[in-house]
């Protein structure tokens, strides 16, 4: 993973490319790279280097010709096996997976996309028609950020790049209205400030002559049909561990040492029990959290499965302080809101992994969205709410002064499927859980320095488990059956069947308590902040004050306007 940059003007220079990467350096410490076609583009590049660590693999990386110039952020997969279809019609001078999605563009252009299996953001300058082409890959896992002024197009991987170039500091209220009122944190191509958009996952741009053009590429829906034949349990159990295995080996690519991530959830186990199946290495270094607060550790479970393959297991404790300490700058890093203690507990995942010179690690995002693994699936019909699990609403938009809650518009996400549950997890895939979830750890990861793979989020696998009936699914109430019948064979059945637990940390007691003083300098910062007029601070201190005294079954609003005080206080 690295950070990418790029400014198309007439006026585009070296000082102003600079400040850009500067402002990403984190993303990509080993080397930092710029290309200038003078009069027309400025491309930059941080680099952190996974795959062929040579500096002849270094970016903006150019083809052979030098009219193509790339600049790239991410990884594909499957660059070895493209390199072979390629090589009678490219000469490769490297043994990157960056030239071969160079050579992929020029020699199939912009259908090469559907030919990459991987997470990327990247954006290809051709010298000789003047004119940028942009992509993002199938589920956004990788970022890419973009602004116009005048006739001028600017992109990066993070907000902040484009922010302190252009000085693009005003809030989009809207997109803040709907995260107080409804927990959505934008549409796909929004962000959280005025005239900076994102290029939504799964497609393609293309700017010439101060033009700009959008295209969807990947087409999720059409390509379900490729899973229209209805195979038995035994079958789809059969190709579905068949996917997951090859998803797991090509996310073992790299020149680097790997680690991965672990709850005490049936991902993990299936995570941690597949690993050491397909690689008989089993000094691969695992990493989890605790708090120390048994109501929510998951670490008598981690513990647990690790006894099973005696992965070597680094334990992180999380304490109060940690998030004193780190709240404001990893809100600097997120440049936009993130999920709190969760979030920052996950994000001393990387920081230790980093010490330990460990620069990739994997995780077990998107099985709950691919098998109907949330509490909600079981009744899709009354799934309302996107953020929170309780009975009471987790927003309050008593505390949002009237003329700013006007602006809030309950978000209304596209229903493709005639069924209530595949709505349910396309919305979640595309639109909230998933979204959110990589942006929050796109950005801790790279604070860090650190890659983070997500194999659950193979395409293949993604469309595979979408394709397959709801029993398949949930079986008799028990959710993500399936998967908890393929883990059956490799460990305990008492992991495999374990019970559903949301990631949880002691954030509602803590913020209440051991992080009062924390809290209320915030709400502090967010009274004397450019958001104050949005707020009406009486509402705000009864709401607070009843959470102290037990109003407190979710923390999430108290949250939220924290996180609006470290965001907008400075």
């Amino acid at each position: 993973m690295c950070g990418i940059a790029g400014i198309i003007s007439a006026k585009a220079n070296k000082e102003q490319l600079q400040q850009m990467l500067k402002l990403q350096h984190h993303r990509g410490p080993d080397h930092t790279g710029n290309y200038f076609d003078p009069g027309y583009c400025a491309l930059g590049h941080n680099r952190l280097s996974i795959i062929d660590l040579s500096a002849k693999a270094n970016q903006p990386f150019k083809d052979n010709s030098g009219r193509y110039h790339l600049t790239f952020n991410g990884e594909i997969y499957n660059y070895k096996e493209l390199k072979q279809e390629l090589k009678t019609h490219y000469n490769f001078k490297t043994g990157s997976d960056t030239e071969v999605l160079l050579a992929a563009f020029i020699v199939w252009g912009k259908s090469c996309l559907t030919k990459l299996n991987g997470m990327f953001a990247f954006g290809i300058w051709d010298n000789r028609e003047k004119k940028l082409f942009a992509a993002r890959d199938r589920f956004g896992v990788k970022p890419f950020f973009y602004s116009r002024k005048n006739q001028d197009f600017y992109f990066s991987s993070e907000i902040k790049a484009i922010r302190s170039l252009l000085k693009l500091d005003q809030p989009n209220e809207q997109v803040w209205a709907n995260y107080f009122s409804y927990g959505s944190y934008g549409m796909p191509s929004e962000t959280f400030y005025d005239e900076i958009f994102q290029l939504p996952g799964g497609h393609y741009l293309e700017y010439q002559a101060g033009k700009l053009k959008i295209s969807k590429w990947y087409d999720f829906e059409k390509n379900l049909s490729n899973h229209s034949e209805v195979l038995s349990f035994e079958e789809a159990k059969e190709a579905y561990t068949k996917i997951l295995s090859d998803s797991i080996s090509l996310r073992f690519r790299a020149d680097v040492p790997i680690g991965f991530n672990i709850s005490g959830g049936v991902d993990s186990s299936l995570l941690l029990a597949l690993i050491n199946r397909l690689h008989e290495n089993k000094n691969i270094r695992a990493y989890t959290f605790y708090t120390g607060d048994e109501n929510y550790d998951e670490l008598p479970w981690v513990q647990k499965m690790i006894e099973t393959t005696q992965n070597p297991l680094t334990k992180v404790k999380i304490e109060p302080g940690d998030v004193v300490e780190k709240a404001q700058f990893l809100s600097d890093i997120q440049d936009e809101p993130y999920a709190g203690l969760p979030t920052l507990a996950y994000a001393a995942l990387f920081e230790t992994a980093q010490k330990d010179a460990v620069k990739v690690l994997l995780d077990g995002q998107g099985m709950d969205e691919q098998w109907a693994g949330y509490d909600y699936y079981q009744n899709p019909k009354n799934a309302k709410s996107i953020q929170g699990t309780g009975e009471k609403s987790p927003f309050r938009p008593k505390v949002l002064r009237n003329e700013f809650r006007d602006l809030a518009k309950k978000p209304v996400y596209p229903a493709p499927f005639d069924k209530d549950l595949k709505n349910l997890q396309y919305r979640d895939l595309f639109y909230t859980k998933i979204p959110r979830a990589l942006r929050f750890n796109d950005r801790i990861s790279m604070a860090y320095s650190t890659e983070l793979r997500e194999p659950f989020l193979d395409y293949r696998m993604v469309e595979f488990a979408f394709s397959q009936p709801k029993s398949y699914k949930i079986h008799k109430g028990i959710q993500k059956y399936l998967i908890r019948e393929i883990l059956k064979e490799l460990v305990p059945k008492d992991l495999s069947y374990a019970p559903k637990r949301p990631l949880q940390t002691p954030q509602r007691e803590w913020l209440g308590n051991q992080l009062k003083a924390f809290t209320e300098e915030n709400f502090e910062k967010l009274r004397y902040s450019r958001a104050s007029h949005w707020f009406d601070f009486e509402e705000m201190h009864r709401e607070w004050k009843n959470y102290k005294t037990g109003d407190n079954q979710s923390s999430f609003h108290i949250w939220q306007w924290v996180n609006a005080g470290l965001l907008m206080g400075n």
